[in-house]
């Protein structure tokens, strides 16, 4: 009877130890990316960046305080 609830611990202990080294193996998951900002150009000079970055004046974006009270550039 020792015996046999021997082999069934040792039994259990090896598949219990075989799945936690079959998840720890698995490549884990993608990491998600966060959502996209919208890029916004600045209307003084005309760089793109993320619009969490820009200053906004009307509809207007611009990239720095400095194109801000500059107002807009020459449009090509």
């Amino acid at each position: 009877m020792v015996r046999l609830l021997f082999w069934i611990a040792l039994i259990a202990a090896a598949f219990w130890l075989w799945r936690k080294f079959k998840i720890s193996q698995q490549s884990p998951s993608e990491p998600k990316l966060d959502d996209p900002l919208k890029m916004v150009r600045c209307a003084h000079c005309g760089v793109h960046l993320p619009n969490d970055r820009a200053l906004q004046q009307g509809s207007q974006w611009y990239c720095s305080q400095a194109h801000l009270q500059q107002g807009p550039g020459q449009q090509d």
